[in-house]
Parts: structure tokens; sequence; C-alpha cells
């Protein structure tokens, strides 16, 4: 799902690294000790939470989450919660990076301060005021000066304990006087449409005939100014909550008798002041932010053709697919994009075949081969993550599931046994699990995707050919990535691979001597065998039917009763949602019996559901043949994603639908186009469709969108490869250290890719900058796309200003 920018396509997406925490002030106990875990926010809305770190000042996470992020935001931010099993959890303290520094903290490893938390911390959202002066005569001739302040609306307000019912107070405020006045409140919303206006006296009355038009004296307007207070109305005795203010000096009159602005809402002058910031400990992170602005695909015609054409290139490493993976300061950054642009275009195992035969013929022990991080193991890895989900989850979910609910112990180190447990049990329990877990893999190789056995098998035939005189070389070659970088990442954090909903426990057993001796027959070993020999076949194809039920997605999430009762107080209901690539069903709870089904090929639709509605955020509906199931998701990253896949799974059906209603059919109308009959066609157009195959969407042109930022960052390395080429050309004598960090085995045939490279590069970074001139000379301070008060957009301004300056 991306944003729509003016024939542009914005992706946005965010990859974190949540660290540990250090030094959090103890508990006022006599433990001192804290249960603390970790939230990740779009400005105040949790997308993501840690497993909770038990008894500790300093927790470790060690967690990574990644997402795509469906709307704007300011603020990224992460909470550091204390458990509280009585009462409401208490917020330690809290990190907020806003989205424009997000770049300065880039794939590093950085410590932050915790900062307090306060009303005027969590200030957010904007307003819509207008402002207009004018001159009102009296009856007995004299003129008065009006302002009239109209308070249109809201955005975005906070959201305070679970509930919004916001008001705002306008304020004329001077020197020596202040009037203010009142809206009324409004229930149930953060974007509050208020619509009101309030009119205040500016200047004394005087003679008309001694006043010019709009001649007020200046000494008063300058000293005053409109102050707008949103508050949430409160039935706590603490009062009424503080959302934010706006101040504006009247001289914005000067120009003009009317004034009309969007303005971001910022925290109290005299705002509560913070305590030093070491005082609440840290946090620290890694955040890798990344924004892609994507034009229409035949801008990337050479760039993506010099791409896919790498497979056929004499040497590989003259490919700009392998001179991407060079100049990478990391090869996964290279591997992610190029394995899906490959994947998208049906070049992937061709490619994959070329780069780990020619890294097989440059190793020189067969126990090391495939052991780096070389760019042919990273696209592996890529691959494996892509094609083989699916795989994975037939294959250890019902054993990892067993294992997470049996709960029977397993320790069989004697100095860590707790009392009552005893030692051939618990060996026993452990054969048992890893017997289980033995079998099924090794029993799957049937199901192991074709591209996955396709590049096993140019793997293995690569390594036999490589070193011929070690029988066994055919095995490792193809276990190094099923079972080291597949299987055994899956089986230690099954939580990362959506086999576990969440966190499981994180000990590690080390007393493992004894048990190795029960896995040493033989049978285990041809077992293995058998099964490498299986997913590394050539011309192997998996026999069974795409008809098998997949599951695709779960979890739990509101929906609104299918009755359609006109009255009941429980109207909306928590259930348990799962999707496979057979039916969307709902349950009471995981793992009873669905309560209500619907086939795939009855989705008709799968859209947003306005929020106006029913005043709930994260509303989408999934639309039947007789009417339209409403659910409400847990916040926008995780509505986007059933948004996306359930679109996905029914993009084939013959009778999907081309209009919809936005919102809901309450009260015997459409509340979108007012339209009487619930049969009425849709008002709205559906949204464009994804593609139709389940197990991968890609975009192929924003992947190379992807791979032109990387090369456009990178393009000092790629120039420097442009001179070590050259120096290769005319020098036989020793390798110049500075250029010994590149593989080129032909400097001409690099060259000529270099030269396509940069060429192609350089023309998509001319229609980025075009790009934003134009963007830049549309741009209106103080429209609601960026409305008055955000720092960081004075900051683009003004050096969109110096560039346009110096272009000239």
């Amino acid at each position: 799902m991306a944003v729509e920018d003016e024939g542009l396509r914005v992706f946005q997406s965010v990859k974190i690294k949540i660290g540990e925490a250090k030094n959090l002030p103890s508990y006022p106990g006599p433990s001192k000790m804290r249960d603390c875990y970790c939230t990740v926010n779009l400005d105040q809305e949790e997308v993501f939470r840690t497993k909770i770190v038990e008894k500790s000042l300093c927790p470790f996470y060690g967690e990574d989450f990644y997402c795509e992020i469906p709307r704007s935001f300011r603020h990224l931010s992460f909470y550091i919660f204390d458990r509280d099993v009585f009462r409401r959890d208490s917020i330690i303290g809290k990190v907020a990076i806003q989205k424009e520094d997000l770049q300065k903290y880039h794939n590093r490893d950085t410590w932050f301060q915790l900062q307090h938390v306060d009303a005027d911390s969590e200030v957010q959202g904007k307003v819509h005021l207008e402002l207009r002066l004018s001159e009102v005569i009296t009856d007995t001739g004299v003129v008065c000066h009006k302002l009239a302040t109209r308070i249109v609306e809201c955005q975005g307000l906070p959201i305070v304990n679970g509930q919004c019912d916001p008001y705002a107070t306008v304020t004329l405020a001077g020197p020596f006087r202040s009037e203010a006045k009142k809206t009324k409140v409004k229930r149930k919303t953060n974007n509050p449409q208020f619509d009101e206006v309030f009119y205040f006296e500016v200047t004394r009355p005087c003679s008309y005939s001694k006043k010019s038009h709009f001649d007020f004296e200046e000494e008063d307007v300058d000293k005053l100014e409109i102050r707008v207070d949103l508050w949430n109305a409160s039935n706590l005795k603490f009062g009424d909550e503080f959302l934010g203010e706006l101040r504006i000096p009247l001289k914005v009159l000067r120009q003009s008798s009317s004034y009309e602005a969007w303005y971001f809402l910022q925290p109290r002058d005299n705002g509560s002041k913070s305590l030093k910031p070491d005082d609440l400990g840290s946090l620290r992170l890694n955040v890798v932010y990344t924004e892609d602005h994507v034009f229409s695909s035949d801008y990337y015609s050479p760039l993506r053709d010099l791409l896919l054409k790498s497979a056929d290139v004499e040497p590989v490493s003259a490919s700009a697919a392998h001179i991407l993976g060079e100049v990478c300061r990391e090869k996964q950054e290279a591997a992610v994009p190029l394995v899906r642009l490959l994947l998208h275009y049906g070049r992937v195992v061709p490619f994959i075949s070329a780069i780990a035969s020619a890294e097989v013929k440059r190793t020189q022990d067969p126990n090391t081969i495939f052991r780096g991080n070389s760019l042919a193991s990273k696209c592996i890895d890529e691959t494996m993550k892509l094609a083989g989900m699916h795989y994975l989850h037939v294959t250890l979910k019902p054993a990892i599931e067993e294992i997470c609910q049996s709960h029977k112990p397993c320790e069989i180190d004697p100095v860590k046994l707790k009392d009552g447990e005893n030692l051939e049990n618990n060996m026993e329990n452990l054969r048992q699990y890893v017997d289980r877990v033995f079998h099924a893999i090794t029993e799957s190789g049937v199901s192991c995707p074709t591209v996955m056995c396709d590049i096993f098998f140019s793997l293995r035939e690569a390594a036999a050919k490589r070193f011929q005189g070690d029988p066994d070389v055919r095995y490792t070659a193809v276990s190094s990535f099923i079972f080291l970088r597949f299987f055994a990442p899956a089986i230690l954090s099954p939580n990362l691979f959506q086999l576990t909903p969440h966190h499981t426990a994180s000990f590690k057993e080390s007393y493992m001597a004894t048990f190795y001796e029960f896995f040493n027959e033989q049978k285990y070993a041809d077992a293995v065998k058998n099964f490498l020999d299986l997913i590394s076949s050539s011309g192997r194809r998996d026999p069974k039917s795409v008809e098998q039920p997949i599951l695709l997605k779960e979890g739990l999430m509101i929906k609104r009763a299918q009755g359609r009762k006109r009255f009941g107080m429980k109207n909306f209901k928590k259930r348990w949602f799962r999707l496979t690539n057979h039916e969307f069903t709902y349950h009471k709870s995981k793992g009873d019996q669905p309560l209500y089904s619907i086939p795939i090929e009855n989705i008709l639709a799968v859209e947003k559901l306005e929020e106006e509605s029913f005043k709930m955020k994260n509303m989408f509906q999934v639309i039947q043949p007789e009417r339209a199931l409403y659910i409400q998701a847990n916040n926008c990253v995780e509505a986007k994603d059933w948004i996306d896949i359930l679109t996905k799974v029914s993009q084939c059906n013959q009778k999907r639908l081309t209009v919809y209603h936005p919102s809901a059919y309450l009260s015997g109308h459409w509340l979108c186009c007012r339209a009487p009959s619930d049969s009425a066609p849709g008002c709205s157009p559906c949204t464009g469709g994804l593609p139709a195959n389940i197990q991968l969407d890609i975009d192929g042109d924003r992947e190379t969108e992807r791979i032109y930022s990387l090369f456009n960052s990178y393009m000092s390395k790629l120039e420097k490869m442009q001179e070590a080429c050259g120096s290769k050309s005319v020098y036989d004598g020793p390798e110049q250290e500075e250029y010994s960090t590149f593989v080129i085995d032909d400097p001409q045939e690099t060259y000529k890719t270099l030269k396509q490279i940069i060429a192609g590069v350089g023309a998509l970074e001319q229609e980025h900058a075009q790009y934003k001139r134009d963007k830049f000379k549309k741009t209106k301070y103080g429209s609601q796309e960026h409305p008055i008060g955000d720092k960081s957009f004075q900051n683009y301004i003004r050096q969109q200003s110096e560039t346009s300056t110096h272009s000239i």
C-alpha cells in the first residue's frame, strides 16, 4: 500500500532492533526491581510490543521489528513501561525521534536518553483556523473593529486513557486584557469538527469620520494574540487534560483583513520542566527508515534491464547485480531488493547459480564452503525467506506449537535441575521433542518449494565439481543453508517467523554431550542424506496439490455483529480470525471451531472503512454478496497487513466489485452517499488490485527504485571502482591496497557495466530533482499537508530555496 503523491507512489518502511535499556530508576519498594517492556509507536499509536523482562533495571530485549508504514507520521516513539498486575501499566520514559532525524541514526546502534512523559510531551495533532477583521458601524455612528475567529476542525488529537472528548478554548489576550470563549465538547473523536465562530472587539469604538477603512491602532494590535487551547473533557477529579495549544499574533492581519491556515499544536510555553535527561536511564536502538518515491515503470527500464541480464554477463563479477553487492556497505542491503526484483522476473535461479559457482571456485577448503557472509549467501537466505515461509510453517508449526503448549521440563544439566524434576524424564522429554522436529523436517522434502530445490541443485553440482575428491561436499553445500540458515533460526526464534504468536523462553541448553548419543545412529544420518538428495535433485517438482489449505495469517481483532440487530449493547466483539487460501473464518477464541466462514471466492472486495462510520479507527470491510463484515484491527500497520493479504488472496475472484461504499449502512441509509437501499451500488471506485500470487507480492518498480537509491548513495564507490578497473587494465604489478576490496575479474567488462550504471542512475537522479523542484513550487506553508509550526518543514523550505538559487 503506497501513498499517492502527484503521480508518484511513496513507500515508507522501518526496520528496528530494540537492544536494551540501562539504569532505569528503581521501583519504590523493597525489591527495587521492575518488570519492563518496550513499545514502538507511530506518533502515539502502538504498532509493536516486546516481551516483558522481569526483575531488572537493565532489561535486555534483543528484538527485531519491521513494518510498512501506511500513513504519514511526525515521530517514531519508543515507550518503556513498568508492568503492574493490579493497576494500569506505568510509563517510565520515552524516546521520540522526529521523522526528519531518522536518517541521522540510519543503521547505527545508538543510545538514547529516556525523556519524561507528561501532557506537554504528548502533544500531537493540527487545527484549522480562520481569522477575519471587520468594521461594524453602530446606530450612533461610531465604528468598532470586530475579530471573528472560526475554529473549523482538528485532526489527529492524542487519545488520553482510551478516550478523546475534545473541546477548544479561544482566548484574545494582550498585556491588559484576556477574553476567553469555549466550544462545545465533541464526544468520542480525535478528529472533531467544531465549525464555531467567536467574536472579539479589537479596538475601542470611535467616530467613523476620524478613521479610515481598516485603520486600527497598531500599538493595540501588535500586542494582541489569539490563543487556542485544546482540552480533553474528563470526569476525573483531576480536571480536564491538556491536548495542545497554538498562538497567533494579530499582526498576521496587517496585509489582509482575513487569514486562514492549518497549525500544528504545540506544548505550553510554561509546560512542566523535565528533570535531568539521565535520571530515567537510556535505550539502545538501531533504526533503518526508508522512503522510496516510485515513478511509473518506463522510467526504470534502462537500469532494470541492466540488472536482469546479470546472470548472462561473463564473468558474473562484471554484472550490475554483483557490482551492487561490491559497493554496498553490507551485502544484506543489496540482497533484499535484488532478490525480490529477480524473483519477480524469474531470474533469481540463474543469477544465484552464477555467483555461487564463482564463489565455490574461489573456495580452497570444502569445510568452509558458503560459511561467509557473501552476496551469494545473502541472496540465498533472502530467497528462502520469501519463497519458503509457507513451507516452513507447514513443516515446523505443529511441532513448535506442541512444544510451547505442553511446557514439559527439558533441563538436562544436573546443576540446573529444579526441585522435583528427574534427569531421565527430562532427557526423554527433550529426546521426544527433537525426534518430532527431526522427522518433521526430514519427511518434508516433497513440500520444499521448487525455486529452493533448483538453487540447491546448482549448489550441489558446483560443490561436487570443485571438490571431486570429497563425497560429502554435495551435502554440506546444501545443509549449510537449509539447516543452519533456514530451519535452525526458525526453531531458535519461532516468533520472528510467525511460528508462535510471541516470545518463547530465552534459555539455552549447554549440557548436551550425553544427549547427542541418541542421534548418532545411522538411521538419522541416512534420513538427512535422503532429505538433502530429494530437495537438491534436478527436475524435482512438488507433487502436492496447491489445494492443500495454507494458513496465511491469523490474529485477534474486533468485528461488528453479523446479526444486524437494530438494538443491542454488544454490537462489537473480539474474535480470533484465520485466513487460509480456502476461507476466511473467525472463532470465539484460538483453537475453537469457526463461528463464521467466508469462502475466498465470496470475497468481492476488501477496503478501508471511514472512521466516522462507527467513530473507530483502523477499520476495514470484507464485502460479500449479501453483506459486509466490518472489522477493527489493533493498529494501522496490522490493518494494512490484513487488507493486503485479503485483497491478494481474493484477487482472481470473477465477481470482484469495481465500486463500493466507503462508509457503513446505518439508520436506513449509506452514510457516504445517503442512498436508502442497502443493495445500492457503491459510490466510490475500489482501490487497485494486487498480484494474485499468494506466496509472493513484489513490486518490480519499487525494488528498482530501492536499488537506484543504493547506487546513488554509494556513487563515490562506483567511481572508485571505475578507477580500479582503469588501474588494473594498464598495471600488471601487485594490486593497489585501495582497490583490493573490489572483486574485478575482467576490468574492461566491469568498466563497461559501471558506465551504464552511472548513466542510468544519473538519469533517474535528474527525474527526482525535477520532481522536487516542481513540488517545491506547489508547496504552501500553512496548508493541511504542511501546517504552520513544523520546524522540520521550515528547514526543508530553506534548503529548497538555497538549492533553487544555486541552480539558477
